[in-house]
């Protein structure tokens, strides 16, 4: 006779969240606000490039979004309905500063004002993204991230937001994402602006790009007020040991290392590191004096963005490691990058706690994409997002009781909107949106995840 099972619990896991762990949702002033010429808002960089042929999905733009500027009200009516205490935000530099550098727009911090006491109404706390990508069109005439102009007109930016919404904001983001504005823009040319220049003009935007997020911090800490936190938001390059054994474990984590020097190595050794230095050679950024005493300013915590990521195992080569590729039909959501990885949720940040010392993480996206999510008499039963946000936070509870520092995780994305060169084509959204009606109907996932915060448990 086989030995009794143990009871189940009476639902989802024996062992919840900590207290303390924020569940929240995500999302962007340039995917979601519209209004891309309204209240004295100047153009940036996605509107201009949004307009180019071919760049944009379907010829997709800005331009209404899912209307999030006329409709905030009953978005945080219905984020709060489903629970959700923390959102994630950003505010966009041209509704503040409009040419980014001259006078500030007055239309666009009453705006953000309405919009925070909407908030405070419907019990929800805004984590505030400082840069999201839309860059002011015209400091992209002038050469956008590759000009050292960029970082001195952000400098300003962030001191003029921080001062302005001392009162309202504890919880500040420096910079969103740095590889996608930098590499992805400027390299690959995918994102706005659309150019593809040498290694070394790509190098220095990753430099500039971190002496932005030093600026940030400083701004936060003078002008922030009793209480403010401030830290980066990364999407670094994650690995997962191909077997959880000590060889397959270092050689992920010199993996991570090696590929994550150039920003979260570099901020937290105050330097570029030599390693870094060698592979670039001649490409390396030029540095001012100065520079890293801006940049490796101590944080109060550390975001990742995790959407997926790299198996890795060791090697007999120079390196120690090798990375494997994956499989033709390996699962993924439908973006090509996006397969579906849930251990990355587990080594992401357990490797930035060990390698950099990090003691407050907080996952600041993870969530995935698909095309065809129709609405079916009235629902939308979305059960791959569902299944991909408990395996993922399977991951993320597995590493909280090894001890790993996450306080918290917030979905990407709240409602459905611009996926930047997707268009609207894409939908990542807990809340589905009908683009042609503005309707917001919450999906089978919203649910789900309004139960789990509601329970503090995997379910």
């Amino acid at each position: 006779m086989s030995p009794a099972l143990s009871p189940l619990p009476a639902f989802g896991y024996a062992s919840p969240f900590p207290d303390t762990f924020v569940f929240g949702v995500s999302a962007s002033a340039p995917q979601i606000e519209g209004a891309a010429f309204e209240g004295g808002k100047g153009e940036s960089n996605w509107d201009r490039f949004s307009r180019q042929p071919g760049a944009v999905h379907g010829g997709d733009t800005l331009d209404v979004a899912v209307d999030h500027y006329h409709r905030f009200d009953e978005d945080f009516a219905l984020m709060a309905s489903l629970g959700v205490k923390d959102y994630r935000m950003s505010i966009a530099w041209p509704r503040i500063i409009p040419d980014g550098t001259g006078a500030v727009n007055e239309e666009g911090l009453r705006f953000y004002h309405r919009l925070f006491a909407s908030m405070r109404r419907h019990g929800i706390t805004p984590w505030v993204t400082l840069f999201h990508w839309d860059l002011p069109m015209a400091l992209e005439a002038r050469g956008g991230w590759t000009s050292r102009e960029t970082v001195d007109a952000f400098a300003r930016y962030a001191e003029v937001v921080v001062k302005a919404f001392a009162s309202e904001v504890t919880h500040w983001i420096t910079l969103n994402e740095i590889r996608c504005f930098t590499m992805l823009a400027y390299g690959y040319g995918t994102k706005a602006p659309g150019r593809r220049e040498p290694e070394a003009v790509v190098n220095q935007t990753y430099h500039h790009a971190i002496v932005a997020h030093g600026h940030a911090v400083r701004a936060v800490r003078l002008h922030g007020g009793p209480g403010a936190k401030v830290g980066l938001t990364d999407n670094c390059d994650v690995s997962v040991p191909v077997s959880e054994t000590p060889e397959d474990i270092a050689a992920a984590t010199a993996w991570f290392r090696d590929r994550n020097a150039h920003i979260l190595g570099a901020i937290h050794a105050g330097h570029y590191p030599e390693s870094y230095l060698a592979r670039v050679g001649d490409a390396a950024p030029t540095v001012l004096p100065g520079d890293f005493a801006l940049i490796s300013q101590p944080t109060d915590f550390l975001g990742l963005n995790i959407y997926t990521g790299h198996y890795v195992r060791a090697a007999s080569n120079a390196a120690g490691y090798e990375q494997l590729a994956l499989p033709k039909n390996y699962p993924r959501a439908d973006p090509p990058w996006l397969h579906l990885v849930p251990q990355s949720m587990y080594w992401a940040p357990r490797m930035a706690a060990e390698l950099y010392g990090h003691r407050s993480i907080y996952i600041t996206e993870n969530g995935c994409g698909y095309d065809d999510e129709p609405l079916v008499g009235g629902e939308c039963h979305d059960l791959h997002r569902r299944d991909f946000l408990r395996g993922h936070l399977r991951e993320l509870h597995r590493a909280i009781g090894d001890g790993v520092p996450v306080d918290g995780y917030f979905l990407w994305s709240f409602i459905d909107n611009f996926e930047w060169e997707d268009g609207y084509q894409r939908r990542f959204g807990l809340v589905h949106c009908d683009y042609d009606t503005l309707a917001r109907t919450p999906k089978l996932s919203a649910r789900y995840y309004a139960r789990i915060i509601q329970e503090r448990q995997i379910l």
